[in-house]
């Protein structure tokens, strides 16, 4: 029997959510609407950008597996799967429910900067917890990216100083490099992910799955700070099958409605 390791056939519902409920033109207003500054139009399976350059939008690729769609994803697979706004998603998360996970590197670069030194020249600084810390972090400023990671902040300062264990000893910001595991490239590479206290947080890959293959979920963020997270675009890796409870990055056109 096949099953000691799920998270690495089970594809199929990946592919029907993406066609049935996932519609062409929600997407593509998600795009540009979350990417104004950069995306012209989309048409033709191509995503025109303005400085008259174009990406496939939808790859003929076959995907017989979840670990070849976060390979080979195109940009309409990022929409695969919805992200789960607000407190209510479900535990335990299904298999390889793991939405923003499925990226195109490609995108991502023409938004944020396609080496490290071209992402280096647009970060710029934001205060991590101003009243409380003071800390001075590097956050891309494209797409407004950094300004909201100010508000972030200014908000997460606000909260009850029980909380603040948990927004500490950050794991950091800027870091180009690839996923562990993986050749795809992280998101911290484009300067606009944040890894809060690594010791308040649960990685996946540091733990085995059970007997049936499945990693169970651990998490003990408390949901006052997603919260806020959200509220200003980012997305949470606490609710991801493959669990990053440290991890949050800003994905504007997966928060949008």
């Amino acid at each position: 029997m096949a099953v000691n390791n799920p998270q690495k056939n089970d594809i199929k519902s990946v592919e029907e959510k993406s066609q049935t409920t996932k519609d062409d033109d929600l997407i593509i207003k998600k795009l540009t609407t979350a990417y104004s500054n950069f995306i012209d139009s989309v048409s033709n399976n191509l995503v025109y950008f303005k400085d008259k350059t174009t990406l496939e939008f939808h790859n003929n690729i076959h995907k017989n597996t979840f670990d070849d769609t976060l390979n080979y994803a195109s940009i309409r697979d990022q929409f695969c799967q919805k992200y789960p706004i607000g407190r209510s998603y479900k535990i335990p998360i299904p298999i390889n429910f793991d939405p923003g996970r499925i990226r195109n590197d490609e995108f991502f670069k023409k938004i944020y900067g396609k080496t490290k030194d071209e992402v280096a020249k647009n970060l710029v600084t934001v205060v991590w917890l101003p009243k409380k810390l003071g800390l001075k972090i590097k956050f891309n400023k494209l797409n407004n990216a950094a300004a909201k990671l100010q508000e972030v902040s200014n908000e997460l300062d606000l909260l009850p100083d029980s909380l603040t264990k948990y927004l500490n000893k950050l794991g950091g910001t800027f870091n180009w490099r690839p996923i562990a595991g993986t050749n795809r490239l992280s998101m911290h590479s484009f300067g606009v992910a944040i890894d809060i206290n690594t010791e308040k947080s649960h990685y996946w890959r540091n733990f085995q799955p059970n007997s049936k293959g499945i990693y169970e979920y651990k998490n003990i963020i408390p949901w006052q700070i997603v919260a806020i997270f959200e509220k200003y675009g980012f997305i949470w890796g606490g609710k991801w099958y493959h669990f990053d409870t440290m991890h949050f990055e800003y994905r504007p056109e997966l928060i949008s409605n």
